[in-house]
């Protein structure tokens, strides 16, 4: 069983039969009284983020977590629907697991779903990837101020501000952190 020595940035544990995970920790030892760790947990089922704070050498559950490599398949109405590399075993994660997720999510693409307790929780998308541009306006010529940028649509259906210069049928790298135009591919 792991304990709060074992505590780092990244770090899955369960607290009521809740997955979280660790996004910061500092471990704290005043001159009086016993030292303790005071963490900042994100809840995994609903990205809440909260305070909590251990005494120094507290036992703490490693949640049931599991990563699974998966490839997107298709949308359907409720969902994602992706196949275990391994098993070929189909599961479908709803939008509200996805979130912002899914306009990231191109047919073929190979990804991590994490799973608890094998539920589906949420996805762990690549920090950029290469969609192409459906819908956006032309730049007008002569407008070469630095940094203007222009709606455009891409093929998922999300809508990221992209340079001037970039035209439909475009391939552009998007960072899945942010939702910012990285390059022209």
């Amino acid at each position: 069983m792991p304990s709060t020595t074992d505590f780092k940035r990244g770090y899955k544990i369960e607290i009521d039969n809740t997955p979280f995970e660790i996004v910061e920790f500092q471990h704290v030892k005043p001159g009086k009284g016993g030292a303790f760790v005071r963490t900042k947990l994100r809840n995994m089922l609903t990205g809440k983020v909260v305070d909590n704070t251990f005494r120094s050498g507290e036992k703490v559950d490693k949640p049931d977590v599991e990563t699974r490599d998966m490839q997107f398949l298709y949308r359907e109405a409720d969902g994602y629907v992706f196949m275990d590399m391994t098993t070929y075993e189909q599961l479908t994660v709803t939008q509200d697991q996805a979130g912002d997720m899914g306009g990231y999510l191109k047919d073929g693409m190979e990804i991590k779903v994490v799973l608890y307790r094998q539920l589906p929780i949420t996805l762990d998308l690549p920090t950029s990837v290469e969609l192409t541009v459906s819908e956006t306006d032309p730049g007008a010529k002569g407008d070469t101020v630095s940094n203007v940028t222009k709606p455009a649509t891409m093929e998922t259906g999300l809508v990221v501000n992209v340079p001037l210069f970039i035209n439909e049928g475009d391939t552009i790298k998007v960072d899945t952190r942010s939702g910012d135009y990285l390059s022209r591919v």
